[in-house]
């Protein structure tokens, strides 16, 4: 099943972010080689695709996992979650309706 991890970022969490950022992407990158991925990335802080010193509010990443449970056992190992760039996670079950 698909499940949304919505994650809420600590206020200037962007010296975190670039701390851990390519353990972090490793990690989503082993979802998409295992075609488990469906989309991930960040929210920028303002209306801009880099919004530079301002960095990042937050996460999503939206992918299958076999349970509710491992997906947030997934996340829980996230190295945001360990630097804690993260103040909040929510992880969600997801229906995709589209694309088909």
């Amino acid at each position: 099943m698909l499940y949304a991890i919505n994650a809420e970022d600590v206020p200037n969490s962007l010296e975190k972010r670039i701390l851990v950022r390519s353990e972090h992407l490793t990690r989503i990158k082993g979802l998409q080689e295992a075609g488990r991925l469906i989309l991930a990335g960040p929210y920028p802080a303002i209306d801009s695709q880099d919004p530079g010193p301002l960095g990042f509010s937050g996460s999503l990443i939206v992918a299958e996992f076999e349970s509710l449970e491992a997906a947030q056992a997934w996340i829980n190992e996230d190295p945001y979650v360990s630097v804690g760039v993260y103040q909040r996670v929510t992880v969600k079950p997801f229906k995709k309706v589209l694309p088909e």
